[in-house]
């Protein structure tokens, strides 16, 4: 993206963005990205760093480890690798096994799973591939804290082997001469040391000559000096000797390591390059979750549709003071592409706009931006500002001059891929003069169909914007009673400057007050006070539609409350439906064993009786009842007069009436809790509680 002026970065505040990033950074090479960030123009380059942002930030939210935590710089050591006859050191070679082992730790994680889940951080090493020759080249030679193995090489083991056996064959044999030698009391404190990488003894300055051997040195206070004795000289020159050899031999390994290492240099950068993109992913994730930034939708067409958008350093400054953070509303498009704010001084027209630029830009640099996740941004391929005073001192410009060269500037180059920003367009001028430049500079960046905000006090200007196709008016809202702005977008309609109310509220001399009014010109004064009366009007209608949606959600619920009862109750009487229609079940179901205990006795009785006909009439009137109910009150009837029922127990040969089918019968014989009673010829059994104890009545009725 181009921008215009160069210090748009800095008036804009995206260099503070850029250096917020940075601190987030743990690797060398994201710091210079944060510090470098590119603006991009392409869609796809900017989607892919979104996407890759926002799987980060669902990373970190969901408590998801990513193994990211390599942080060192080897770019000095990659470019030695790359280098002919070069050597890295065992602690180099140690580094570059960490960075093969992070790159492994990162494939690994990323299985197929992953690789579905996160398209977009996958892409980052889509391009590579694990090599793990590297580690195993640098396992076989170096081991944990850098040193070269023994088994490096064979002449190197043949050397240490050689070198262990020497210095213990030493370490003995200097034992045996300083328990002789501090016997004889010749030894200092310390007895023995090390000079000039060779044993000696610690050796009191009245007996250096008592002692053969080499003096390596004094002390400083001279009472002391440094001995090596004969014995020891031909082993200390042979382990010198051997020591010599060892460091060749590492050095030769390690030349010859590094050169069969430099094969793989150019694969060693890409591994490089990709954890310091996982780091530059993981502080644009962090920077979003500190700014609650949001993936948007990304278009690839001049458009801006802002929806609970936030300043995002203004977002943390509030948050540090604990103070709540308005968010604008906002939209361009084909129909609406240069908005004009008006409203007082210090009532946010200027934040306003900074919000639209800074958000723009951070978008088009791949970070994730504060706004509601349905906001919408287009691509703009040139960003020009002109915010606050420009005087040019070295052009000895004013600032008039200034402002009409950047105005100059903005309506040679714009199109229709541009976004401009003009804080106080036509300022600095006779009001009249500098109102009808300031309309044909609107008109032509609209003619160029440019996007952009203009911020205004200028009457004409808010007129031109009601009737030019394009521009659209728009106002910061201002609570009038209390004096204070309410840093809120109004889009639709011009606002008021509040001049007169803001000299009234503030106690300016009345007297003054209306002088100033008398001055200006009637139908000026006029229109601002009705914008004035407007803006207030349209709170109130805000507040009433505040209310009414309030109300509407409120009813929403109680709706939901009613719906919620009227289902339990409903399902209550469906249980209760059920339990009558499960003991209707049950009063059938005992019907039929009762009909099929019946039916089974009278086969039994069919059997054994020689009256067939008797029988099978009693099964018919069993199985084929007609006009039950009436026949059961005729019973009843019939039984009263007939019977009577009587308290007691019941006992063999007492008359029974059976409760179900009002049938007397006579009891044959009792079993338990049931009775064989006799009904007509049919003997049956059945249970005591289904039976009632009856006697005839008297016929004379005495």
């Amino acid at each position: 993206m181009k921008v215009y002026p160069e210090s748009a970065i800095v008036q804009l505040e995206f260099d503070k963005i850029k250096n917020l990033l940075h601190e987030k950074c743990r690797t060398e090479y994201a710091k210079t990205k944060a510090l470098d960030l590119r603006i991009h123009t392409k869609k796809e380059f900017i989607e892919t760093e979104l996407k890759q942002s926002h799987e980060y930030k669902q990373l970190v939210q969901n408590a998801i480890y990513f193994p990211n935590d390599y942080v060192l710089n080897l770019g000095k050591e990659l470019r030695l690798l790359s280098i002919e006859g070069s050597l890295l050191t065992g602690e180099q070679l140690v580094d570059i096994r960490k960075l093969a082992e992070s790159i492994e730790k990162i494939f690994r994680w990323f299985d197929q799973e992953r690789r579905e889940a996160y398209p977009g951080l996958v892409e980052v090493i889509s391009g590579t591939h694990y090599e793990k020759k590297i580690k195993e080249m640098i396992d076989e030679v170096i081991d944990e804290s850098g040193n070269v193995k023994d088994n490096a090489s064979e002449d190197l083991f043949s050397i240490r082997m050689s070198l262990y056996r020497k210095r213990s064959e030493l370490r003995k044999l200097f034992d045996r001469i300083v328990q002789r030698l501090n016997k004889q009391g010749y030894l200092a404190d310390i007895e023995e040391s090390f000079m000039n990488g060779r044993r000696v003894l610690a050796v009191f300055a009245e007996q250096k000559r008592t002692v053969k051997g080499i003096l390596h040195g004094e002390s400083e206070s001279r009472r002391t000096t440094f001995i090596e004795p004969e014995e020891t000289i031909d082993l200390n020159n042979d382990i010198h000797e051997l020591e010599i050899s060892e460091r060749k031999e590492v050095y030769r390994i390690l030349r010859q390591l590094t050169k069969r290492l430099g094969q793989y240099a150019p694969l060693l950068h890409v591994y490089h390059t990709v954890v310091g993109e996982f780091d530059f992913i993981r502080a644009k994730a962090a920077f979003a979750l500190d700014v609650k930034g949001e993936y948007p939708v990304v278009a690839d067409k001049a458009h801006v549709h802002l929806v609970k958008a936030y300043h995002p350093l203004l977002y943390l400054y509030n948050q540090r003071s604990g103070k709540p953070t308005i968010p604008v509303d906002l939209t361009l498009n084909d129909k609406a592409r240069i908005l004009v704010i008006s409203g007082p001084n210090a009532g946010g027209k200027t934040v306003t706009m900074k919000t639209v630029g800074l958000l723009q830009m951070m978008v088009q640099s791949g970070l994730l931006v504060p706004v509601n996740p349905s906001s919408q941004f287009g691509i703009f391929k040139q960003l020009m500002i002109h915010i606050g005073d420009t005087q040019s001192l070295e052009f000895e410009l004013s600032t008039y001059s200034s402002h009409l060269l950047s105005m100059k500037h903005f309506m040679e180059t714009a199109n229709g891929k541009t976004l401009f920003f003009i804080d106080e367009l036509g300022s600095g001028s006779d009001p009249n003069l500098g109102g009808a430049f300031a309309e044909v500079i609107m008109e032509e960046l609209a003619r160029k169909h440019a996007f952009g905000i203009v911020t205004t006090h200028y009457l004409n200007l808010k007129v031109m914007a009601n009737k030019t196709p394009g521009i659209i008016n728009g106002a910061m809202a201002f609570d009038e009673k209390n004096l204070l702005p309410l840093y809120q977008l109004n889009v639709g309609k011009p606002g008021s400057s509040y001049t007169f109310a803001i000299a009234e509220r503030i106690g300016l001399d009345k007297r003054l007050i209306t002088r100033a009014r008398q001055m200006v010109d009637e139908n000026h004064f006029n229109l601002d006070k009705l914008l004035n009366r407007t803006e207030q009007d349209l709170q109130k209608v805000q507040e009433k539609e505040k209310d009414l949606h309030r109300l509407l959600k409120e009813n929403e619920r109680l709706k939901k409350e009613m719906e919620q009862v009227m289902n339990k109750e409903r399902h209550r009487q469906q249980v209760e439906v059920l339990k009558q229609q499960n003991k209707i079940t049950e009063d059938r179901i005992t019907y039929l064993k009762d009909m099929e205990r019946k039916l089974r006795t009278m086969v039994i009785e069919w059997k054994k009786s020689e009256d067939k006909n008797k029988v099978v009439k009693e099964m018919a009137s069993l199985l084929f009842k007609k006009n039950e109910q009436k026949t059961v009150s005729k019973k009843q009837k019939q039984l009263d007069s007939k019977y009577e029922e009587i308290s007691g127990e019941v006992k063999v040969g007492d008359k029974v009436k059976m409760k179900r089918n009002l049938q007397v019968g006579e009891v044959l014989e009792l079993r338990g809790k049931k009775a064989v009673v006799k009904i007509g010829l049919l003997p049956m059994q059945i249970d005591l509680s289904e039976l009632s104890l009856v006697k005839e009545k008297d016929p004379t009725g005495s």
